[in-house]
């Protein structure tokens, strides 16, 4: 009975192995017990350009980080409401960095004033 053991095994074909999943950025700063925060997608409405989406991912570690910096509001705040916040955050903040630059490069505006008479003035 062994021999015919033997025989079917020698013809039996190998099964494949199964691939090692390959590790993300996301997996290896979670393994190495660090924050991660990507932007995976980004998206602009072309008929308003003013208007747009980002598709972010982030792992648990990031998520505990924000909420001991105090971006959670809630007890029962979804994660997602945690990251919306902290990016609002950030977007409010390379706003204003923006607008300070550009007061600071720019002077004040000017107004300038002309009598017309009969108690008339042009301003411009």
């Amino acid at each position: 009975m062994s021999m015919w053991k033997n025989i079917k095994n020698k013809f039996k074909k190998e099964q494949p192995k199964p691939k090692a999943k390959k590790k993300t950025p996301m997996d290896i700063a979670t393994a190495n017990g660090e924050p991660y925060i990507n932007i995976v997608k980004m998206d602009v409405d072309f008929d308003n350009v003013g208007d747009g989406a980002f598709e972010m991912e982030w792992n648990d570690i990031f998520v505990a980080r924000l909420i001991k910096a105090g971006y959670q509001m809630k007890p029962n705040d979804k994660d997602s409401d945690i990251v919306d916040r902290w990016f609002q955050t950030v977007c409010r903040n390379v706003v204003m960095e923006t607008f300070e630059q550009q007061e600071a490069m720019n002077p004040g505006m000017r107004t300038n004033k002309r009598d017309l008479g009969d108690g008339k003035s042009e301003i411009s």
